[in-house]
């Protein structure tokens, strides 16, 4: 029986046996979780690997590439002198039993899936104390994400040639109980260099095995890729499907269906699943290519097309007479670039324009008033699209008032002088070291040698709107590779340097970022609002 009498605990020592207590209890997701209070054992991730020596047969060279687990390297058989793609997995990454259940099932996968000219295949496996290597076929011609960046987009002949590829991996990938959950353009490599050269999948790291009927609710993928139905934690493999539909959209006009600048824009974007086919150059698109991608694009998964579906549709039956000319011009996927920016890089760009020196800017100055045919120092729409027409620039409607929107950052309706400079620069590629470095200077008002997030909201005070701290997150979640909460100067450079914005953000944004976004939509309603949850 305890002491009734006794006196009060005092609050302080209580609080701090609480925290105590609360500091003492083990991640059950940890990979140290009922290991005891021995001697930490190896991990362990494999079954049956190839051996535990990678260099006792390869020889590990260049780095071909890096993911958020691990690094690719040019692998060589130091028996045969043939070449091969190693992925080694650091096992320090390996934090919880779900990072060491995925990397397991990713080689589970890869050995259970049968050979296929459009699939890499997965060689050899091997795992030390350190790393867990994964020896794959080399696939040098580079990622389908790097050929669209370069062209923009494709000819629809050239689109359905890739179209075919991917949906036949799908459907070899669905016959064997394997759903991907991963497509999207990063994750498909050319064999060569060649322009004919076959394109392989490559990872594998999202992917599980399904049965027919069962559904699953983890939120996995990449936002731009995602189905409506992923957000609603409710999904089987028409998930793969859409990603395919996705992936169409953009080799046609060079920009993804869905896209907004903040993480709930592109989720609510996906759930309210409109598609624009009015922006050019989707009025030289064929009706038949259009009609594909809207029923791939379904946003019910009992309507959308099945894989076989999509390889039976006219379109794709017809792919050697689909239009083979061009859907449109480097300038204009270069204004679509900046309509699509963050804040911060738009704001660096009129930065920079201050900075440029008079060799720099007088053709610019010299082009902004001839356009400015009233002489009242701004640009009106049609001054813009007059101008810009007369330099040749056959650019539609739409697009111009997507690029006013954009550059006007004061809302005056008009393109001010150094508005329009920072879109000529953008449009040129005007920059420097030195003027990236005075940039980033503007920024860095405490000349700490990073942007914080108190200075990245006091400079771009006046660009941001009523959700300035959703913007604010996105910037830093896109620009702050290291994810230390603040933007160094190699950071900053590398996102001005960079292409499209969208094109970063989905090789950077994490499952369980969006995971986290859906369950606030969920929470919140707004799921439902959107699309009267299912």
């Amino acid at each position: 029986m305890g002491n009734c009498c006794g006196a009060p605990a005092d609050p302080e020592k209580r609080g701090a046996r609480r925290r105590k207590k609360k500091e003492k209890r083990p991640n059950p997701f940890s990979i140290d979780y009922n290991r005891g209070t021995g001697p930490t054992p190896t991990l362990v991730v494999l079954k049956n690997p190839t051996g535990s020596n990678i260099g006792s047969r390869y020889k590990l060279g260049q780095e071909l590439g890096r993911g958020e687990f691990g690094i690719t390297y040019l692998a060589t058989d130091t028996s045969t002198g043939d070449r091969f793609a190693c992925k080694s997995i650091s096992k320090k990454k390996l934090r919880t039993a779900v990072d060491i259940e995925d990397v397991r099932r990713e080689v589970e996968i890869m050995r259970h899936m049968p050979s296929h000219p459009h699939v890499v295949s997965l060689k050899d496996t091997y795992e030390d104390d350190a790393a867990v290597h994964l020896v794959m076929e080399l696939c040098e011609g580079g990622e389908l994400f790097d050929r669209i960046v370069a062209r923009g987009h494709y000819t629809e002949r050239a689109a359905a040639g890739i179209m075919r590829t991917i949906i036949e991996v799908i459907q070899e990938c669905h016959k064997n109980g394997v759903m991907h959950r991963d497509l999207k353009p990063e994750n498909f490599l050319f064999g060569n260099k060649k322009e004919n050269a076959p394109l392989k999948a490559i990872d594998f790291g999202l992917s599980v095995f399904f049965r027919p009927g069962e559904c699953f609710n983890e939120i996995v993928g990449s936002p731009y890729y995602m189905a409506p139905e992923v957000l609603k934690r409710n999904y089987g493999p028409e998930v793969d499907v859409w990603s395919a539909g996705v992936i169409l959209y953009i080799l046609l006009c060079g920009v993804p269906p869905f896209w907004a600048e903040t993480e709930q824009g592109v989720a609510q974007a996906i759930l309210c699943s409109v598609v624009d086919f009015k922006r050019e150059p989707w009025p030289k698109v064929s009706d038949s290519a259009k009609d594909l991608v809207r029923h791939m694009i379904e946003p019910d998964p009992k309507k959308r097309l099945t894989a076989q579906q999509v390889l039976d549709h006219t379109w794709l039956q017809n792919a050697s007479k689909a239009p083979n000319v061009n859907l449109g011009e480097t300038v204009r996927a270069r204004l679509q670039q900046f309509s699509g920016m963050n804040k911060l890089k738009k704001k660096a760009l009129r930065v920079v324009a201050e900075y440029l020196s008079v060799e720099e800017v007088a053709d610019i100055k010299e082009m902004f008033d001839k356009m400015d045919i009233n002489q009242d120092g701004k640009l009106s729409f049609e001054e813009l699209k007059l101008g810009l027409h007369k330099l040749g620039h056959q650019i539609s409607d739409s697009d111009i008032q997507i690029l006013m929107e954009a550059a006007d950052v004061n809302g005056s309706g008009t393109l001010e002088y150094g508005e329009f400079v920072a879109v000529s620069i953008h449009l040129r590629k005007i920059g420097n070291d030195e003027h990236l470095h005075r940039a980033f200077s503007y920024f860095d008002l405490n000349k700490s040698g990073y942007i914080e997030i108190e200075e990245l909201s006091d400079s771009l005070a006046d660009d941001l709107g009523p959700n300035q701290e959703e913007v604010i997150n996105a910037i830093i979640h896109d620009v702050d590779t290291d994810k230390d909460g603040r933007i160094s100067y190699e950071e900053f450079a590398a996102m001005m340097k960079a292409g499209t914005d969208w094109r970063k953000a989905s090789r950077q944004y994490s499952r369980e970022r969006f995971s986290n976004l859906s369950s606030r939509l969920l929470k919140d309603g707004s799921l439902q609002l959107i699309s009267g949850g299912r």
